[in-house]
């Protein structure tokens, strides 16, 4: 017999080419669907016959019931992030308006760019809204993969729009962050939170799901131990601010930092309604213009501004990547200046075959490129020659004849002109002692007589 019932369920069996093929039809053992089952069956069979591989039958759900099953799945899946969640359960509320009972198994990508074009007319919402709710969309559909309720996620087959305009950083002001404080007193919880956030760089559910056990106040550190990463799963050292924070706030019975007044057992879970009271335009003060994310975005671009590098600043912010900090470093041109003086400072070192020019000495190299300082002047005049060296042969002081060769000490000494015209380095260097950047009797010489010249132009010969 091809078909046959097994646990309510019809499956089927059959032989091909003296080989043995089985599979279950996922068809309840009814009567009813008794012919169904014969049609997957010969359906199984006729693709073997043909050279391809038999592909499950679809099962039909409409839209607005698979996302209600979904959401119920997602609501487990992501338990230890309530807030992942949220955003994809407040993403599927416009979708399920848009594709209502269409079944899922129709949903191309056609119909998904008409879903974009409604929420951008309909509703005028930005690009990273449509991004946050085609995400959602690509999560509902690898599930409704999972349960054959489709055979392929059509949103990997349309345009995201990018995030790259959506990148908000808002860096409280001191006077901001005075008068926020002071709105945010009769709150305790809000205060500490807010100002946890500002000295540790953590984010605010890192923050209300501390517990008690992840704080040691004798090693003044605390361990995130529930972040939504690997790298979110961070030891941070505390400010004194926030050890005392955390201090006072360990005295309670609860096993949380910040427990849950209304749900006993439980930790706060969001402070937002308590900050949009305390930026709020009122008849005696006027409005805030911050999110309470700002006050992590103000610590990681000022520690960036006190020069931590950004390996270590992603390691405390509990990001994976270096490139996730790098939109809180905003160089101002005096970083860029002292930059460029860092870097000439190790160019000359080098040149001069690492010995120490001295602080003066290098800052006055690099004048010409980093203003205000005056710009070198190379100083060709005579000076006393070194006679009197017990180290020096005068014969080694002889460049052409007889003649001694005149050196002189300083940033135009012989040598060091002598290294910025022979240099292999750029020819920004000749610039940097007040020389030319090709003498015309070295680029005849060189052209008539390359190996007399040295073997290259400005070879620095007649000096």
């Amino acid at each position: 017999m091809a078909i046959r019932r097994r646990n309510g369920i019809w499956h089927y069996r059959f032989k091909l080419d003296g080989r043995e093929y089985s599979g279950t039809t996922s068809l309840a053992g009814t009567a009813r669907n008794e012919s169904g089952a014969r049609q997957l069956e010969a359906e199984h069979r006729q693709a073997l016959l043909e050279g391809r591989s038999p592909s499950r039958r679809v099962v039909i759900r409409q839209f607005i019931d698979a996302a209600r099953e979904f959401l119920v799945w997602a609501k487990v899946e992501y338990r230890a992030h309530p807030n992942s969640y949220r955003r994809i359960a407040t993403s599927l509320t416009s979708a399920k308006e848009f594709f209502g009972r269409c079944p899922v198994s129709t949903i191309y990508e056609r119909e998904v760019e008409a879903y974009k074009f409604w929420r951008c007319t309909k509703h005028e919402v930005v690009d990273v809204t449509v991004r946050h709710d085609l995400h959602a969309l690509s999560t509902f559909f690898q599930y409704a993969m999972k349960q054959h309720w489709t055979r392929e996620n059509p949103i990997r087959k349309v345009q995201i729009p990018s995030d790259a305009d959506a990148v908000r950083i808002h860096v409280i002001s001191l006077e901001e962050e005075r008068e926020y404080f002071k709105r945010a007193a009769r709150n305790k919880n809000l205060c500490d939170l807010a100002r946890l956030m500002r000295n540790q760089g953590m984010r605010p559910d890192e923050v209300l799901a501390l517990r008690k056990a992840d704080i040691d106040l004798e090693l003044g550190q605390l361990k995130i131990a529930s972040g939504k990463t690997k790298a979110a799963r961070r030891t941070l050292d505390l400010t004194a601010e926030s050890l005392s924070i955390l201090t006072r706030r360990c005295q309670s019975q609860s096993v949380w930092v910040f427990p849950s007044d209304r749900k006993s057992g439980k930790h706060l879970v969001r402070m937002n309604g308590a900050h949009d009271t305390a930026v709020a335009k009122t008849k005696t003060r006027d409005a805030l213009h911050f999110v309470l994310y700002d006050f992590r975005h103000t610590f990681a671009t000022q520690m960036a501004q006190a020069g931590v590098d950004l390996a270590t600043l992603a390691a405390i912010l509990g990001h994976g990547s270096i490139r996730c900090v790098q939109k809180y470093v905003h160089p101002t041109a005096e970083h860029k200046q002292q930059a460029m003086r860092k870097f000439e400072e190790s160019l000359l070192k080098m040149e001069s075959g690492g010995t120490d020019l001295g602080a003066s000495t290098a800052n006055d190299s690099v004048s010409a490129f980093c203003p205000p300082s005056a710009p070198i002047e190379a100083d060709f005049s005579p000076s006393r020659a070194i006679e009197s060296d017990p180290g020096l042969d005068p014969k080694q002081l002889n460049s052409e004849g007889n003649k001694p060769k005149v050196w002189r000490r300083g940033p135009g000494s012989n040598r060091r002109i002598k290294v910025l015209q022979t240099s292999p380095l750029p020819l920004g260097y000749r610039a940097l002692a007040g020389l030319p950047l090709f003498e015309s009797n070295s680029l005849q010489t060189a052209v008539a007589n390359p190996a007399g010249a040295g073997g290259r132009i400005g070879a620095g010969d007649g000096i």
